[in-house]
């Protein structure tokens, strides 16, 4: 018993000593080491401030934008927007985890299913076993998924066996942090946090038809049928995709970034997500305030004649630019910030609903203008602010301050997107 009490003893003072240090306040020790990195393909924007709204007079009078000095965190934003081979990434992936899942529950040899941690919890949905590739010409893994992945035969042409892209759907979790803090949740205590918790499920498969259903008597077959799917196009803004697949698509990139980090058991980034209005056109002026475009001049050519952006520049001209409708992406300079297309190409999808006098109420910090449940008109939800203009747009709506708006649920053929992440900390100079 002695011996024991001796031991208990010791044991104490060792961890008195290791924890304590030596009475001083030092903070928990064996801290992971942040080192910022560049996640690929995404440029750092330092934190700062710039007059927000038009640079040049209102043009239709709309009176919907106004100046507004604001400030912005640092933050990271993809240097393009998102293509048509970055997306497939997504949509391959979606496709692939649905047919492991349905091998997974049909019993298939090789696609078991992971529905324990490693703690023995149960994990729902279960976890998916990457590591074999699905034998998709094998006669028991054509047989599983014929009926659950294809179009049944009454709607095949020519007789091609096809994936149902209407089977793509994707589910996410998310919380809801804006209803989790308002006052009246505040008001009544402890929540059961399990009521701000969000899944959705949207398919995420891009509308193809939208270079035809945009236009009247207007040929845009061929890119009906080969935009997406072609790699002629692999490196052109993905388009056809709602806002609603945007915020998923930036879901499942925080997701694979999150799995990565985990694995090496290093420290996460923020989550991926669509720009605020604010980002948006802070990331686009690249240093230069009150200017209307974002390589700083008041004119949509350089001194050579040549123009500086893809947009339509003359009555009935769409190609005196050099596009026809979209381009590559990075097909012109970028901006100060080492950004391209934020002028042109394809108009972008910010986070923010579009609310006309946002910029008189909206906070001068970060202005970020979102739906509140408990006080805002519920159409206004249903409208998102779009940024950067397009392909088919004159030059008044590629002006960095030009605001203008689509329906969430709706995708169009010159409507595109990029990410960006919050930046952890002040400034990058901190961690050197």
């Amino acid at each position: 018993m002695k011996n024991l009490f001796i031991l208990g003893l010791i044991a104490i003072v060792i961890a008195s000593c290791s924890t304590t240090g030596n009475g001083e306040l030092i903070g928990v020790q064996n801290r992971p080491i942040w080192n910022p990195t560049d996640p690929y393909g995404m440029v750092f924007v330092p934190q700062g401030s710039f007059n927000m709204g038009p640079g040049d007079q209102d043009v239709p009078y709309a009176h919907v934008t106004h100046h507004k000095t604001v400030s912005v965190a640092a933050f990271y934003i993809d240097e393009t927007e998102i293509t048509n081979n970055e997306y497939r990434q997504f949509v391959t992936w979606v496709r692939d985890s649905i047919a492991r899942i349905i091998l997974g529950e049909n019993g298939i040899e090789g696609y078991e299913l992971i529905e324990e941690d490693e703690y023995g919890n149960f994990i729902d949905p279960p976890n998916i076993d990457w590591n074999r590739p699905i034998r998709w010409e094998d006669a028991e893994v054509r047989e599983v998924l014929e009926d659950e992945m294809y179009l049944p035969e009454h709607e095949r042409f020519y007789s091609r066996r096809q994936f149902d892209t209407r089977k793509y759907n994707y589910r996410y979790e998310d919380v809801d942090i804006v209803r989790a803090s308002s006052r009246a949740n505040k008001a009544k205590g402890k929540e059961d946090r399990s009521i701000f918790i969000e899944k959705p499920e949207i398919n995420i498969f891009p509308d193809t038809l939208v270079w035809t259903s945009d236009y009247t008597y207007s040929y845009n077959d061929p890119l009906s049928r080969n935009y997406f799917h072609h790699p002629a196009f692999d490196d052109y803004p993905v388009v056809g995709v709602s806002w609603k697949q945007a915020v998923a698509f930036s879901k499942w990139r925080t997701h694979i970034l999150d799995n990565y980090l985990n694995d090496r058991e290093e420290p996460l980034h923020d989550e991926f997500r669509l720009p605020s209005e604010s980002e948006w056109e802070y990331a686009a002026r690249g240093g230069y305030d009150l200017a209307p475009y974002p390589w700083g001049g008041p004119y949509t050519t350089n001194d050579a004649g040549c123009f500086l952006a893809n947009f339509k520049p003359r009555r009935g001209n769409y190609t005196a630019d050099g596009g026809l409708r979209t381009v590559k992406v990075a097909s012109y300079n970028p901006n100060n910030f080492g950004l391209y297309d934020m002028a042109g190409n394809v108009a972008e999808w910010t986070s923010n609903a579009y609310d006309e006098s946002a910029f008189n109420f909206a906070h001068d910090m970060n202005f970020d203008f979102y739906y509140d449940a408990e006080d805002s008109d519920p159409e206004i939800l249903k409208r998102k602010v779009i940024r950067g203009g397009s392909w088919k747009d004159i030059s008044h709506f590629i002006q960095v301050g030009t605001r203008d708006y689509e329906f969430q649920d709706t995708a169009k053929s010159y409507i595109g997107f990029r990410n960006v992440i919050s930046f952890i900390g002040r400034d990058k100079a901190d961690f050197r």
